[in-house]
């Protein structure tokens, strides 16, 4: 590894010290001239290899760190270098279309980095009055999210799911869509992901041609728990260089969030401090506001932020899921049940909510449209109990209807994906809002009653479901004598 950045840092006397105490990750290092601060990087080793922070202050001698890299080879008595300064990332210009680790090293194996500064990762976050108060929606080409969960430009919206229904999937859609119209940069960070996601990532967003708007980091879930509770603050560090000196609108994509609590939470133990509620850090709450708050949109520019929130157990009463909620203007949550009928992206669309679905900010019609669709899905919801007793022929005719309604706009709030393509053969489909507007409301004036549900499955526009009635009414019609 590369002497992290600190070198300015570096003088002939260096204050060095020696370890008491190895458990673990978890460091105590005695200090005789001089203790270092908090957060300071320490390093240990033959060829410092072994990076500590400093996270406690023991007594007049004594630190306890943690740290970021396996400690291997670490015994009593070995001597530590104080590099006097924190962890710091690199920003700048030459950090397009490269994939770092948490110390800003380049793990795409291309060129070493040039055109850089370092940057320390430990910011607080923008005061209130250089926050912008300008609410503005951010299209995302996906018609459910677009129609019911508008997401807005500088805040932050949550996918909320299980192991395996499609929060990966739904991100990475999203980088796919954003660049394509999005004039700014997207960066991605992976939070004790699997290396497999980050590499096909690479890989995939290489192939469309993306690459030169991205920033890829990564804290892979085989690193230590010290090396992944840092990856997001190092995200942010670059996210706030392009908002702050480039004034440029950043694209945001944590995967996951809650890998950062579940870091932090080892971190905690390991450290020493009794845990709270369900084995989770007392601090939960001050770790994550420290880097949501980071995550705003200033008079400068806009960091939007779309984060995968894994939630255990599918139980959205656990404490990392309800801190989370707290901090998002938009939560979407994919349902294992709508996954398992076929219908992507698996959003729930009366589970998922988002604060810009207002008529202030999306519009009356907008609203008007939203707030129907709505309706009609919870009254089908209602529905479904009667209708797997009884049948839908002892329904009334008008909840038949709404029956037929809410099947339709189910189907229609579909949507093909390029990053599935693939997989499922059908072709991406990018959607406007206008168009994913005009087609909800048709299908609640009854105008497509006659079709068939499968002619609104997995499609764009209404446009290509009028092609797929007349594609299968054409070989009736030429039966006929």
């Amino acid at each position: 590894m590369k002497p992290n950045q600190n070198s300015e840092h570096n003088s002939d006397e260096m204050n060095t010290g020696e370890v008491v105490s190895v458990r673990g990750s978890v460091v105590d290092i005695r200090f005789d001239r001089q203790l270092p601060t908090i957060y300071s990087l320490l390093r240990a080793g033959d060829a410092q290899q072994i990076v500590i922070e400093v996270l406690a202050q023991r007594d007049a001698h004594h630190v306890r760190g943690i740290a970021l890299t396996p400690t291997s080879g670490l015994a009593r008595g070995m001597p530590v270098e104080d590099s006097g300064g924190p962890l710091q990332a690199p920003v700048g210009k030459g950090i397009m279309a490269r994939m770092f680790d948490v110390f800003g090293n380049t793990i795409d194996r291309e060129p070493p980095l040039t055109d850089v500064q370092w940057r320390s990762v430990h910011h607080p976050p923008p005061p209130l009055a250089r926050r912008s108060t300008h609410t503005e929606v951010f299209e995302t080409g996906i018609k459910l999210i677009d129609v019911l969960l508008p997401l807005e430009r500088g805040g932050k919206a949550g996918l909320f799911g299980g192991a395996g229904v499609g929060k990966t999937v739904l991100l990475t859609e999203m980088i796919h869509n954003m660049i394509g119209h999005h004039a700014g940069v997207s960066i991605f960070c992976g939070i004790g992901e699997r290396c497999r996601e980050g590499e096909e990532l690479y890989r995939e967003m290489k192939q469309a041609g993306v690459l030169p708007n991205m920033v890829m980091i990564f804290g892979q879930m085989n690193e230590p728990p010290g090396s992944r509770f840092r990856v997001g603050h190092a995200a942010l560090t670059m996210a706030e260089y392009f908002r702050d000196d480039e004034h440029r609108d950043v694209l945001l994509l944590i995967d996951n969030i809650f890998r950062f609590i579940q870091a932090g939470m080892e971190v905690s133990g390991l450290m020493g401090q009794m845990p709270s509620r369900l084995g989770y850090q007392p601090t939960l709450g001050t770790e994550l506001s420290q880097l949501e708050e980071r995550i705003a949109n200033t008079d400068r520019g806009a960091i939007t932020s779309i984060q995968a929130v894994y939630v255990p157990a599918d139980d959205f009463t656990d404490p990392a899921a309800v801190h989370t909620f707290s901090h998002l203007s938009a939560s979407i949550v994919l349902s294992r049940k709508r996954a398992s009928e076929g219908l992507y992206p698996a959003i729930d669309p009366l589970q998922s909510s988002s604060k810009m679905t207002t008529p202030g900010i999306v519009g009356e019609r907008h609203y008007r449209l939203a707030q129907e669709i709505r309706r009609t899905l919870a009254q089908y919801e209602q529905l479904k109990d009667i209708i797997a007793m009884l049948g839908l022929e002892q329904l009334s005719s008008e909840d038949r209807k709404v029956v037929a309604r809410a099947r339709r706009l189910e189907r229609f709030l579909t949507q093909p994906f390029f990053t599935t393509e693939q997989f499922t053969g059908m072709t991406g489909k990018l959607v406007s809002l206008d168009d994913s507007l005009d087609g909800c409301e048709r299908i609640l004036r009854d105008e497509f009653e006659d079709y068939p549900e499968s002619a609104l499955y997995m499609i764009g526009t209404m446009d290509e479901a009028r092609q797929k009635h007349a594609a299968t009414e054409a070989p009736h019609v030429a039966d006929e004598p």
